[in-house]
């Protein structure tokens, strides 16, 4: 992956006001003296830039499991790297997860439950009965949090979406008996100051479409990935460029001109599914 300081900054400036996002984080400090502990769900392509940067501010010393949800769409031994990274900037359990594997379902649920326990104990030590842990899961929009609640739910009790931000109020889900669980809306600064990381956030889809033009955002892409990845997939022959990705698709308008708007949206839904390849959008730190 190029350094963050080679990419063009070919999308326009990414601004966002979401009236929802203020209520939601008013909301979940409010809802926080309920909960036993925090699930931090983060997107494994961005697993530095899809954080809350004032997390800890909002959540104070409440214990935390961070999952990177779509690990399947990472490089592995570039993502072990990244896992060791934040446990020891954060201080807390790391696991890599994604809503299609169940195999990591009784370890998610176990890591939750023992951050649970020092609280419980603490209740049970003043005369009260053992109660399930309570859980919150929270992050930002579209980095999983509902389809990760589907999973170890294994059904479909949560609303999820494609769209950046479909949950919009708060819910409990009783995962088992061990485990009742808040999902919370996804909460995103009110401001971002940091361009280039909202691009970023954009070509992970959490970012709300308004803000952004494919075209931009498709053209950034191209500058983050790997061109011999692009090229490889696309069969590109010439400059790497969206004219020549959307003629080597033979996706043409009329006159002959290549449909550049067909181009873009291909181009980001292919990253997004993973078909161009595995990557971690992220840079990781020198030392």
């Amino acid at each position: 992956m190029k350094k963050d300081k080679e990419v063009r900054s070919s999308v326009e400036h990414i601004h966002w006001y979401p009236g929802h996002i203020a209520k939601a984080e008013k909301k979940l400090k409010e809802q926080l003296s309920l909960v036993d502990a925090v699930i931090e769900v983060l997107d494994a392509r961005l697993p530095l830039s899809s954080g809350y940067e004032n997390i800890k501010r909002l959540l104070g010393e409440k214990p935390r499991l961070i999952l990177l949800n779509k690990a399947d769409l990472t490089e592995k031994s570039e993502l072990k790297k990244w896992i060791g990274i934040i446990e020891a900037r954060e201080g807390f359990p790391v696991l890599p997860c994604d809503a299609k594997n169940s195999k990591d379902l009784n370890f998610i649920v176990k890591k939750a439950v023992e951050l649970a326990e020092p609280r419980i104990q603490a209740i049970m030590a003043k005369g009260l009965l053992r109660r399930p842990a309570r859980i919150m899961a929270a992050g930002m929009p579209n980095v999983g949090k509902s389809s990760i609640i589907n999973k170890l739910t294994k059904s479909s009790k949560t609303k999820t979406g494609a769209k950046a931000g479909v949950t919009r109020q708060q819910q409990w889900v009783r995962i088992n008996p061990q485990i009742e669980l808040l999902d919370t809306p996804g909460i995103i600064p009110m401001k971002q100051e940091d361009q280039f990381r909202a691009k970023k956030l954009a070509l992970v889809n959490s970012v709300s479409e308004n803000a952004y033009s494919n075209e931009a955002a498709a053209q950034e892409l191209l500058d983050i990935l790997p061109e011999s990845k692009v090229r490889e997939y696309y069969k590109v022959d010439g400059g790497l460029s969206l004219e020549n990705i959307a003629l080597s698709r033979r996706w043409i308008v009329s006159g002959g001109k290549p449909d550049i708007e067909r181009t873009c949206a291909y181009i980001l839904k292919d990253f997004r599914e993973g078909r161009i390849g595995k990557f971690i959008l992220d840079v990781l730190p020198d030392n």
